[in-house]
This record gives structure tokens, sequence and C-alpha cells, in this order.
């Protein structure tokens, strides 16, 4: 399965040392002590794990607690984020094992591992196998958890190693179609290169909810036919819009009349404002609905 967390290794030394890095490296030993904790309570020595962090709040994943868990990555913040937004360590593979490297193991074996590993010691939260399958009817039935944020799934072969720094797997991402009103543009509003998206709440407020990914050449003069530059009272006038989420950089946008309704392809990817968090695909125009028809910010 595919989630929505962060990708993370952790190692328990000989020597008794813990480490948590990210996929690039970064270390996060410091912003989740709970993970260290368990780690030292838990992992026999000498063995690393590889998996994805993830925080669970109400009924989703909540990708922005872990970024808020990372600004508070050291002392009484760190203690006081892990109170709040506790973290869990979604473990799919196992690379080392008291003091054995696994990672030129195929994955069938290193897999047997992993599970032998939770049963035996055992390993419990924050600890939590990724489940695993070779059925395809059980992996379908998995991408109907997509409300919860689980993304999609990730397919690798049983015969594989454990490659360092290479993506050897796929990934299935579960993506659906939403419709959604154009209220501004980046670009000149005659050849616009993204769109900027909203929904109405239920006060009638024009609420943000993402950004299409570049615009294809084709679509681009059908879009330039129907745009119309705000003119003033516009709902986001004034408002900044950054280039994604996390990001600094402010980008120029030209307000538009927000009349037109596209259809995009989105993954299931939330924010905790209930935007997308990933760019969205446009798919088509909707001339026939008015913004009215579209569904209203948060369904």
């Amino acid at each position: 399965m595919e989630k929505d967390g962060y990708r993370a290794q952790i190692a328990r030394y000989a020597d008794g040392r813990v480490l948590l890095r990210s996929r690039q490296g970064t270390d996060m030993t410091a912003a989740f002590p709970e993970i260290v904790d368990a780690a030292l309570a838990q992992l026999p020595a000498d063995t690393g794990l590889d998996g994805e962090l993830v925080v669970w709040e109400g009924e989703r994943l909540a990708f922005e607690r872990l970024q808020q868990r990372l600004a508070r990555r050291r002392g009484a913040g760190a203690l006081a984020a892990a109170r709040t937004w506790l973290a869990h360590l979604v473990v799919f593979d196992v690379l080392r094992l008291e003091g054995a490297d696994l990672t030129p193991k195929p994955y069938a074996r290193r897999r047997t591992a992993l599970e032998t590993l939770f049963s035996d010691t055992p390993l419990t939260a924050p600890f939590t196998p990724c489940p695993s399958t070779t059925d395809p009817v059980t992996a379908r039935d998995w991408l109907t958890w997509a409300s919860a944020g689980l993304e999609g799934l990730c397919f690798k072969r049983l015969s594989e190693p454990y490659r360092v720094g290479a993506r050897t797997w796929g990934k299935y991402k579960v993506r659906v179609t939403a419709d959604a009103i154009v209220g501004a543009v980046t670009g000149p509003v005659t050849a616009p290169r993204t769109l900027l998206l909203g929904r109405h709440d239920d006060t009638g407020g024009l609420r943000y909810v993402g950004r299409t990914t570049t615009l294809a050449r084709a679509p681009v003069a059908s879009l330039a036919e129907v745009l119309v530059p705000a003119v003033g009272g516009h709902p986001w006038e004034g408002r900044t819009f950054t280039a994604g989420w996390g990001a600094r950089d402010v980008l120029d946008v030209a307000l538009v009349h927000p009349q037109l309704v596209v259809e995009v392809a989105v993954d299931v990817a939330r924010d905790g404002a209930g935007r997308w968090r990933h760019p969205v695909r446009l798919h088509r125009p909707r001339f026939d609905l008015s913004p009215d028809a579209v569904p209203l910010f948060g369904a």
C-alpha cells in the first residue's frame, strides 16, 4: 500500500544508538521521540527497517501533522508534538536483522523476516507492519480505503533484492475526477499556464482547493475564450498563493470571474484544510455546468 506519509528508515545499532532518517538522508531522530523510544525498547540490536511515518487524525492520515512534527524537531517542542500528534512507523521492509545484511536477499525472504519479527519479537505500536498480498482481489479491495488517505498500491517483485538509492517497484495511485470553479490563473488570461480552483463553502464563500499542473496546448485556446478577467469584488482579492503545500514562493496570478467549471483528475491526498495537496490535472471544461452545480468545499 502507498500511504500519505514520509518514507523513513530506522536503525538500532549494535552500540544501542538509534537513527531515524528520511529517504534523502535527513536526520529525523529528535523529531519523533516516541519512535526512538519504541526502537530502544523493541528492536533487536543491529537491526534496520524501512517504512513510512504516518500520523492518524480522526478518520484520515494527516500529512500536514508530519510537517508540523518536523517543524518542532527538538527538545520540549518535539515531546509536546509527540503527545498531540502521535506518529506510527508502517514497516514494509527489513534491511538488517541482528547483524545480518538482508538487502541482497529477495523480497519474499525479507517479507518473511518482517512477519517473523512482528510475530516473534513481537513489535507493537508505534510499529505496525504494512499489509502485503499476492492476491489481486485483496489488492483491489484495499483501494476502497482511499477515503482514509491511502493513496494507492506499490508493487514489488518477490525475487528483487533491496537496491539502495533505486526505486525498483511500481505504483498505482487512486485517482478520481472532480468538478471545481476556476478562480484565477497563472500566466495571462489569454494564455493561462495553470488554473487555480475553488469551491463554495456553506456560507457562499469561494474556498481555494488546489492548482492544476501546466496546461497542455490544446485546451488553452478554448479556455481563453471563456475566461473573463475580474474587475473588482473577487472573493480572492488581496490574497496570495504559493507554488505548493509548504512552499514560500508566491505565485503571480490573475483573478478571473469565477464562472467557469472544469473537471479535474485528483488523487485522494488532502491537507488539514480540505484542499487537494497534490497538483491536479485538467480533464475538460464543463461548459454545461454552472458554479452552483459544483459540490461544496469539503465534499
